[in-house]
């Protein structure tokens, strides 16, 4: 891969990213405070993204397999996008902002699986995971700047910053999406009913059945992080304009073990004890949270995320590729998008904003309870994939179209 097509491909993995980056971990703090909104109501406004990642990435998948090139369906989308983000800030009343948060998120939802879409057609081969590395760079970026924009101003603000930064960058994203249109175009491949080829595929595949039921639920509890965090940082004393810049720390750690750790582990442990590794980092987050202080070591474990994000989520994604039949891979990762972005988060994001309005005495939070909740459950989790869940054999070269050779496999990562 040539470095314009790496600067590029680069440049759009770090905008997708920013712009999530840019509201999701701080939003809650401006439904919770200024707008004074219910522990149920801002779960869902974060049942948005949830909702159109059920149905959006299918649909965008399919667009692009057979119709049109992704970047042409990535660049409408986001340009959709940038316009609902502006009115969703202007928004104070749930309704309105609900029902403009559920638009955006259609639109944000069917560019998930493209921009990975988008990678692989340009054939990264070694350079792919110089590439994924842009995304928690992203998101800690984005949270520092919106720290270091929120340190200038003399009052607080409403929150809604967030949101004219996503459409800004949203914008951006449309830019990098005409380039990469130019120099790395990804044309549809017209593979049919690659939907259905997935959906046998899960059905007929016990051990990937495990692995989706485990991803739904513990991918899921993440909203409790996303949800409550920040308020639960402000709670304990920490600075709401430092809450960005300290939840940035798992992106730090994130971007740290893609690029050092994420081959070793996965060569070593293999897919059973990386994803039970990286449920593990989530079970220690909510664990230490339980506790509550002091205020230094619920930051300090904030790279714990990072770290689960890594070796489960993208992981995970990793391992639906590998053992994923060709043709239908595109498929394939709008499907672990689907149960894991999709239901899991908002079913996660109904059951943190039950648990967080059950766990609230004299309009305070009882935090402690609050996060006992997520830590059994991801217990569970664990305990499932480090006992039931198989090892998949290793995949054989291909000289066919018959399954995924070893190097697309690694590439992902």
């Amino acid at each position: 891969m040539n470095l314009q097509t790496y600067v590029a491909l680069s440049v759009v993995m770090f905008l997708e990213y920013a712009i999530w980056g840019a509201w999701a971990p701080v939003l809650a703090t401006r439904l919770l405070g200024p707008l004074q909104m219910t522990g149920k109501q801002t779960g869902w406004i974060y049942a948005t993204l949830p909702i159109a990642c059920i149905f959006a990435p299918f649909l965008s998948g399919w667009v692009a397999d057979s119709i049109l090139n992704a970047e042409y369906v990535l660049i409408a989308a986001h340009a959709v996008g940038a316009v609902l983000l502006f009115l969703a800030a202007r928004q104070n009343r749930f309704q309105p902002l609900f029902l403009t948060m559920l638009a955006y998120s259609v639109c944000y939802a069917a560019t998930l699986p493209l921009v990975n879409a988008v990678l692989f057609a340009a054939n990264p081969g070694d350079a792919a995971g110089k590439v994924f590395i842009w995304a928690p760079i992203a998101w800690a970026l984005v949270g520092w700047a919106l720290t270091g924009w929120r340190m200038t101003r003399a009052t607080p603000g409403d929150g809604s910053d967030c949101l004219y930064l996503a459409a800004a960058l949203s914008m951006l994203m449309v830019a990098g999406c005409v380039f990469v249109s130019m120099i790395s175009p990804s044309p549809p491949q017209g593979q049919g009913n690659t939907f259905q080829a997935a959906i046998s595929f899960m059905l007929g595949n016990s051990n990937f059945l495990i692995f989706l039921v485990v991803s739904m639920v513990v991918a899921g509890l993440m909203q409790f992080y996303f949800l409550g965090t920040g308020q639960f940082m402000q709670d304990i004393g920490v600075a709401s304009k430092h809450v960005p810049a300290s939840m940035a720390l798992a992106q730090i750690a994130q971007a740290l073990a893609t690029w050092f750790l994420f081959q070793y582990v996965q060569t070593h442990f293999g897919f059973k004890w990386t994803l039970t590794l990286g449920a593990a980092c989530w079970l220690a987050l909510y664990l230490v949270y339980t506790i509550g202080q002091p205020r230094a070591l619920i930051i300090a474990c904030q790279p714990l995320h990072g770290l689960a994000y890594v070796f489960f989520m993208i992981i995970g994604q990793v391992f639906t590729d590998t053992i994923a039949p060709a043709g239908i891979r595109s498929s394939m990762q709008a499907l672990i998008f689907a149960v894991t972005t999709g239901v899991g988060l908002f079913l996660g994001t109904q059951f943190a904003g039950i648990v967080m309005d059950a766990c609230k005495a004299d309009g305070k939070f009882q935090w402690s309870k609050v996060w006992l909740v997520p830590a059994l459950i991801t217990l569970a989790g664990v305990l499932t994939l480090a006992v039931i869940f198989q090892e998949p054999p290793k995949p054989q070269p291909a000289t066919s179209s018959a399954g995924p050779t070893p190097a697309v496999a690694a590439d992902q990562g």
